[in-house]
């Protein structure tokens, strides 16, 4: 995994929903937790951005996932991303992709747009993307 290049806000925080991006069968998730990030200042929450991975449970779907919990990687977000060449790029929902414990896609396919940190984070995820921003 490696580095990004792009000042991304961290405005998901554990409670946000997310929609499920890829067809490997949930609709839905409540993120837990965030995967690699530890307590930060007392008193406030950690967040999460676009290309991180995070715990989340799965509200809506297949019932074999449904109040489990899986890792998901961020691949929308609605706040504004800002790239190292000045552009800014925002999306309409935060969504985010299944994965399993080596981070490959648990899907084949994914629905909608993706950014470019993720595929520079994830090639594998990248593999599967029908669009890259």
């Amino acid at each position: 995994m490696k580095g990004v290049a792009s000042k991304i806000t961290k405005t998901l925080i554990p409670g946000t929903m997310i929609h499920c991006a890829d067809n490997s069968g949930a609709y839905a998730f409540r993120m837990i937790h965030i995967i690699g990030k530890t307590g930060g200042r007392p008193g406030k929450l950690t967040s999460a951005g676009v290309g991180d991975i995070v715990s989340a449970s799965v509200r809506k779907g297949n019932p074999t996932y449904i109040k489990k919990p899986v890792r998901v990687v961020i691949i929308r977000q609605k706040a504004t991303i800002r790239r190292a060449n000045g552009m800014r790029v925002k999306f309409e929902d935060n969504a985010g992709i299944m994965v399993n414990d080596e981070n490959l896609p648990i899907g084949t396919e994914v629905k909608g747009a993706m950014a470019r940190e993720v595929v520079e984070r994830f090639v594998k995820i990248g593999g599967i993307a029908s669009r890259v921003v």
